[in-house]
């Protein structure tokens, strides 16, 4: 099969088994967190009626995760990636199984225990990212990088839909034990769907054995367009998404409760698998980094727009599609990674990448709940919004590269 038959090929990476069971310990994994934070981040609101308290769940998972997601990334160079991923999903394990017990003992609920399993989910996942990411890159032939990164970000907001809104409706319906009873056998399948790979066998010159504890961070800098692309990112969802205040939107402006929740929890991941199919489908992008810089300024409106609506349908299809336009800095800052980074440096490159992305989507809870504190809730979500379109004019002026960015291959 010649390179354009590859690319032409919508499931060129599905055709390889390996890859396969890595999708299915993606979605499980995924499904499993992101009903964990749905239940978390409720019943975190209703023992302190607190914006702040939901920051502090991010917090709290950032400050760990940021600490050592380099040296989990240095690990995954020089050790095997896979029992990496195997030993942070039995850390990722624990924390549920802790959850599950607090709801099932019956005694009133005090926020330190969820504070202190989210510092366990981000010390596991300080490994468990980088070990994965550059797993994916074992697991498939170079030429078909793109189309892996489009199937596994349609894998991983696949679970973003399910896991959320599973979460939601058996916490609302049932109970939160019911939940994270759920959670925990999501995970021991994730396990055994890890335990069921073989990746093809790194050869000796891929495996440093010495010093470059920092190569990743010095590639990433030496390297204008991956740098461009993650701080795009990092910038855009820290200032431009809100998801950690969603719990305060279901309950006091669009009264749809816990159920509801868990549906706006998945909407964005609804309008992430749908661009991700398409991407997958489509030609390869011909303005890649133009597409991107429009993608994210786009985004940042439509979180403008949300934090005005009062309708539960309105705000739904806003979510849907800020999750589109992200899922597209998703395929691209993915396949630049992929594409650019040597092998023997994919685990620390990856750190990097999941660094930013950390910085993101963690630190990014936390800056919501603070800012929703000290402004209010809907202009702390407009300012926001407004900051990410002035990032993207920013990075479109001291980053031309970026702009310039045609084909990824």
């Amino acid at each position: 099969m010649n390179d354009n038959e590859i690319r032409r090929d919508a499931y060129a990476a599905l055709r390889h088994v390996e890859f396969r069971w890595f999708m299915v310990a993606t979605m499980v994994l995924s499904m499993a967190m992101q009903m964990q934070s749905v239940v978390m981040g409720w019943q975190v609101y209703e023992i302190t009626r607190d914006p702040l308290s939901l920051g502090f769940v991010g917090l709290a998972e950032a400050l760990p995760f940021l600490a050592t997601t380099l040296i989990g990334g240095h690990a995954a160079d020089l050790r095997d990636r896979r029992s990496l991923c195997l030993i942070s999903e039995v850390a990722l394990l624990g924390g549920a199984s802790v959850l599950l017990l607090l709801n099932l003992h019956g005694t009133p609920l005090q926020v330190w225990p969820f504070y202190t399993v989210q510092m366990v989910a981000g010390l596991g996942r300080a490994f468990y990212r980088p070990a994965a990411q550059a797993l994916a890159a074992e697991l498939v032939p170079k030429e078909i990088y793109a189309n892996a990164s489009a199937w596994r970000s349609s894998v991983f907001h696949a679970a973003m839909v399910l896991g959320p809104a599973l979460g939601g409706l058996i916490y609302g319906f049932v109970s939160a034990s019911a939940a994270y009873s759920v959670e925990v056998v999501l995970l021991v399948s994730g396990l055994f769907a890890t335990i069921a790979m073989s990746p093809r066998p790194r050869p000796a010159h891929h495996i440093e054995r010495g010093p470059g504890f920092f190569d990743g961070v010095r590639f990433v800098f030496n390297q204008k367009l991956v740098l461009g692309a993650l701080s795009l990112d990092l910038f855009a969802v820290l200032f431009g998404g809100a998801p950690a205040l969603l719990p305060i939107f279901a309950d006091r402006i669009l009264m749809v409760g816990p159920q509801g929740l868990g549906i706006l929890r998945a909407a964005p991941a609804v309008g992430s698998v749908v661009m991700s199919f398409a991407l997958a489908h489509l030609p390869e992008m011909k303005r890649a980094g133009r597409t991107l810089l429009i993608c994210t300024a786009a985004f940042g409106a439509c979180w403008i727009a949300f934090a005005f609506s009062t309708c539960f349908w309105l705000s739904l299809a806003l979510l849907a599609l800020s999750g589109a336009l992200d899922n597209v800095s998703v395929v691209i800052r993915s396949t630049l990674v992929q594409t650019l980074t040597p092998p023997h440096l994919m685990g620390r490159v990856s750190a990097v990448n999941v660094f930013f992305i950390g910085s993101s989507n963690e630190l990014g809870a936390f800056e919501s709940g603070l800012a929703a504190k000290l402004l209010g809730l809907v202009p702390s979500v407009v300012a926001g919004g407004i900051m990410t379109i002035g990032v993207v004019g920013s990075m479109t002026w001291r980053m031309p590269e970026l702009d310039r960015l045609k084909r990824l291959s």
